[in-house]
């Protein structure tokens, strides 16, 4: 059965798309069953991994059980992936009856025991869709950059995980915060890694050891959509996502 994981932060550009695709990518090729939800609107991870948006089911039907999310599934060469829909940018007005919240989690019942990872791609703003995300997942990871205001945005993802919790998904576990955009011989970037910390502890989780620097080939690859790890196999950053996928192992997730 598979282990449902939302990559999250309420503030946009903070490498969510990115970790996301990266960590599927990274456990695929260590031999896992990997299967992607792009639930963003704006549909970046359906477009990097080379996925068709168009003319073809996506999340938006399958949230609206006009089709089965096993019939929603496009194979690609980093990993599977149910794509998005500018559509999605809709839901929260057409949803409004009881249950809304568990859509997600009632798809992906059907197609969790064909995988052992699910990598769900948040939008990066409170919705309906996010709400799904969450009760639907076993456990968030936070992308975060290493700037003052991707605290503000973590601040405002921990009220929604709170609320989450207490009323769809008591089981909820945030596994940790990982700093992506990272410039460890800069003095802001090492005093918001001790706040991080500290929001972390908050969150009752931690901060990931391995943190991921900024790189040039990282978006080449996307805009190419090409797998990172064979585009740039020796790139620093591709290589700190490596070490966080070996990370992630470790801790058993």
């Amino acid at each position: 059965m598979a282990k449902v994981i939302s990559i999250s932060n309420q503030k946009g550009g903070v490498g969510k798309t990115t970790t996301t695709g990266a960590m599927a990518a990274g456990f695929k090729i260590k031999g896992y069953k990997v299967l992607c939800i792009d639930l963003d609107p704006q549909a970046n991870l359906s477009f990097s991994s080379g996925a068709e948006t168009e003319d073809c089911p996506t999340i938006y039907e399958v949230l609206k059980d006009e089709t089965k999310a096993s019939f929603s599934i496009q194979k690609m060469h980093s990993f599977d992936i149910i794509s998005s829909s500018i559509l999605l940018s809709g839901l929260d007005l057409e949803f409004t009856h009881t249950g809304r919240e568990y859509l997600l989690k009632e798809a992906l019942s059907t197609i969790k025991d064909k995988y052992d990872f699910i990598f769900i791609d948040t939008p990066p703003a409170l919705s309906i869709l996010t709400v799904n995300a969450f009760t639907a997942s076993d456990y968030i990871i936070i992308p975060m950059n290493a700037d003052i205001f991707s605290l503000k945005g973590i601040a405002q993802l921990s009220e929604t995980i709170k609320r989450v919790k207490r009323y769809c998904n008591p089981d909820l576990k945030v596994e940790g915060i990982v700093l992506t955009k990272f410039n460890k011989r800069t003095i802001l970037s090492r005093e918001i890694k001790g706040t991080a910390e500290l929001i972390a502890g908050q969150l009752g989780t931690k901060l990931f050891n391995t943190t991921i620097r900024a790189s040039v080939a990282i978006m080449e690859a996307q805009t190419t959509q090409q797998e990172i790890f064979s585009y740039a196999p020796n790139n620093t950053a591709v290589q700190d996502y490596k070490d966080f996928v070996d990370e992630l192992i470790e801790r058993g997730l």
